[in-house]
């Protein structure tokens, strides 16, 4: 076998990767929910990564650019719908920036690793498992940075109805997209070093994707069932909706009518946003609250908006009647931007004509994200909470059996924001082993079992109530049971692994195979394309 025959295959020319990596952002934002065509994920970081395999950093970085730029612009299009193009471009440029550094790291790794040794398995095992480590490095800092972080987009959360979904009970979704990537990374490198020509190259990533797909939801343990009314009001909830004072509570009222007469409920749960009227502080609202409760003989899960020392806060409360409101849940992230204008000062001298449509600012809750509710407990998410992993492993931990997520999607009526929060629902409840309800104010409403399957559900954009026994569960999934420990070791894992690397190749003396493979510049690469 001639040496041309063993090098790996040479990277992309500069032009062929900058059309991969705007190719890979599209198709990979088709594999969210939306299109839902959840294969297209895998095809989209694998476009991703072939088009950094030999890229100087400077190259890399506006391919990472261009990249995040091709999915986040669709991915968060909903942003646009009623504050404009300004909101939706500035969320989507800077996440962008975010994968551009990113893909930095990565194309070090393709550049350093086959310099620091030459072993084809340190190529098809250490590589891809770098790489997938250094994917979610940037889905880790763009999961906390700045202001909480925006987690929106995780590769795992294009994966809520595949065959890879019940892994994310064990390792959660940032386990799922370091798999992910490492599978697309392993068979990418295979390909690269001709793996075809013996076979034994492939057990790795073979072995990885078989496991991935093979191995069942943790089980958690059946311990009875809850008798959960819900009820999708379809009022005028939305930011910009005409409504007058009262008028929200009154839909939610007259959506709920139907199922009073329903035997045998244990909790009425209504959305984000259910009542426009703090019961804690209008005596008419609670009295409309006390008889829902008396009349069901079962308590209000209801949301509103509450005041105390001067500060607002979205809250949850738990009420019965002739108690009032007997727990509390103020929502642990509100929105920045959304809810409230972060650093003030400084946006509204840049943009105060739309900074200055959030008059009021709402406040991070402290408080327990679970209601006892006498006959079982209920961890607790309002709307953008669903997306922050502590936040549920939280309420796992302190006993909670199933899940009642309350969300107001008014405000993205006729997009895709509604389904991809519903597909982070769905793997919630895989990743908890718990049920979950998810009522919105518009849809998508649905009841998800343990499993991820959809239990009942409500019409988009109408009224309606389901009343649904919803099974109950206890235990802790391995998911719940490590929670942080799995992106932390991830991240330190990736970064220390990349340093390593880097200070091996340095060390190396570098032979002819390795500056026609990783090493070289994107100049260089095109001159080998041309001579071959």
């Amino acid at each position: 076998m001639s040496e041309r025959d063993q090098r790996p295959l040479l990277p992309l020319p500069l032009w062929a990767a900058v059309l991969a990596s705007i190719a890979g952002g599209l198709v990979y934002d088709l594999g969210f929910p939306g299109a839902s065509v959840w294969p297209l994920a895998f095809v989209g970081i694998g476009l991703a990564l072939v088009s950094l395999i030999g890229r100087s950093s400077w190259a890399a970085f506006h391919l990472g650019l261009a990249f995040g730029l091709a999915f986040y612009l669709p991915q968060v299009s909903w942003t646009s719908l009623y504050l404009g193009p300004i909101p939706w471009l500035a969320l989507s440029i800077f996440q962008s920036l975010f994968v551009a550094g990113g893909a930095v790291l990565i194309t070090l790794a393709y550049r350093w690793v086959p310099r620091a040794s030459a072993s084809r398995w340190v190529r098809l095992v250490w590589l891809p498992l770098l790489v997938a480590g250094l994917w979610i490095v940037r889905e880790a800092a763009t999961g906390s940075i700045p202001y909480g972080g925006f987690p929106w987009g995780r590769a795992a959360l294009s994966q809520a109805e595949s065959p890879f979904a019940e892994t994310v009970s064990w390792i959660g979704s940032t386990g799922l997209g370091f798999v992910m990537v490492a599978l697309v990374a392993g068979l990418i490198e295979w390909i690269r070093l001709r793996g075809w020509r013996d076979l034994r190259s492939a057990i790795p990533v073979a072995a990885l994707a078989l496991t991935a797909v093979a191995v069942p939801a943790w089980p958690t343990v059946a311990v009875g069932e809850l008798r959960v009314a819900s009820v999708q009001g379809n009022g005028p909830a939305g930011y910009f909706d005409e409504r007058e004072p009262g008028d929200l509570l009154a839909t939610q009222l007259a959506a709920t009518e139907p199922i009073l007469d329903e035997p045998g409920v244990d909790v009425l749960l209504w959305p984000e946003g259910g009542s426009d009227i703090d019961p804690t502080r209008s005596d008419s609202a609670a009295r409309v609250l006390d008889s829902l409760s008396s009349e069901l003989d079962a308590p209000v899960v209801l949301n509103t908006v509450t005041a105390r020392d001067e500060r607002f806060y979205n809250t949850s409360l738990l009420w019965r009647a002739g108690e009032g409101a007997v727990d509390s849940y103020d929502k642990r992230n509100p929105v920045p931007f959304g809810e409230y204008i972060p650093d003030r000062w400084f946006f509204d001298a840049i943009a105060g004509d739309l900074t200055g449509l959030i008059q009021r600012g709402y406040s991070p809750g402290t408080n327990s994200p679970v209601f006892d509710l006498g006959n079982a407990v209920a961890g607790l998410a309002i709307c953008f909470d669903v997306i922050y992993d502590g936040l549920i492993w939280e309420g796992a931990r302190e006993g909670a059996q199933v899940y009642l997520f309350q969300t107001n999607n008014a405000d993205f009526r006729g997009t895709d924001e509604n389904e991809q929060q519903l597909s982070i629902a769905r793997l919630r409840a895989i990743e908890t082993g718990r049920s979950v309800v998810n009522i919105s104010t518009v849809g998508t409403s649905q009841v998800i079992g343990p499993t991820g399957r959809t239990v009942d559900s409500l019409p988009a954009y109408e009224p309606g109530a389901m009343v649904t026994d919803v099974e109950l569960r206890q235990g802790l999934t391995p998911a719940v049971v490590l929670g942080g420990a799995v992106p932390v070791t991830i991240v330190v894992g990736a970064i220390g692994g990349l340093i390593t690397a880097g200070v091996v190749a340095r060390r190396s003396p570098r032979r002819r195979g390795d500056a026609t493979d990783d090493d070289v510049s994107d100049e260089d690469a095109s001159d080998e394309v041309r001579a071959d």
